[in-house]
């Protein structure tokens, strides 16, 4: 199998560390060589963080250069527009639609962009976006973004949805365990 590049980008503290476990789990489990990155920015001041998931038969470098990802999983809208150059001809965006203000937004100095999956689209690009936080609430809790975000990433992904969710046990707390397995359904079933 060739190397396969995702890159899972955000803002700090939405989970997106979280995300690229449960991914890097699930490519283990079936027997691929897996290099994860943790790209971090801010995070504790809300600004950007960036992973990397390389996953194939061999992985030599966790590093992920432009037009090289087979996929970016954004968790705010500016971010899948702002990593968009790192993705190959033909790669697929899978985007939450929340859109967070960014420092210059806030302080006024710029205004957020609109029609960004709009945009993006008209790009050429492939852009699956939907509402992640409202599927997490409707889950029990905004916390679920992120498992939210890799259910609509299983669509792209052939493996069988069993091992989505041992990936998942492994890795989260019994206690929240059922609710992000109704997050990730919520995401996969999201039309």
């Amino acid at each position: 199998m060739e190397t396969k590049n995702v890159m899972i980008v955000g803002v700090g503290g939405q989970g997106s560390l979280l995300a690229s476990k449960l991914l890097g789990r699930l490519l283990l489990d079936q027997g691929l060589d897996v290099k994860v990155s943790e790209v971090h920015g801010m995070s504790q001041r809300g600004g950007s963080v960036v992973t990397y998931v390389r996953y194939g038969d061999k992985v030599y470098s966790p590093v992920i250069d432009k037009g090289e990802a087979d996929y970016i999983v954004s968790f705010e809208l500016l971010e899948a527009a702002r990593w968009m150059e790192y993705l190959k001809p033909g790669g697929q965006i899978v985007t939450n639609v929340q859109q967070i203000d960014p420092m210059p937004v806030i302080t006024g100095a710029m205004e957020y962009p609109t029609e960004l999956v709009e945009k993006m689209k008209a790009s050429g690009v492939k852009v699956d976006a939907i509402d992640c936080l409202e599927l997490a609430r409707q889950a029990g809790s905004a916390k679920a973004v992120n498992i939210v975000l890799m259910g609509r990433l299983s669509h792209y992904f052939d493996m069988p949805e069993e091992s989505w969710y041992k990936a998942m046990e492994a890795i989260v707390p019994a206690k929240f365990l059922e609710m992000n397995k109704k997050a990730f359904e919520l995401g996969k079933d999201a039309q």
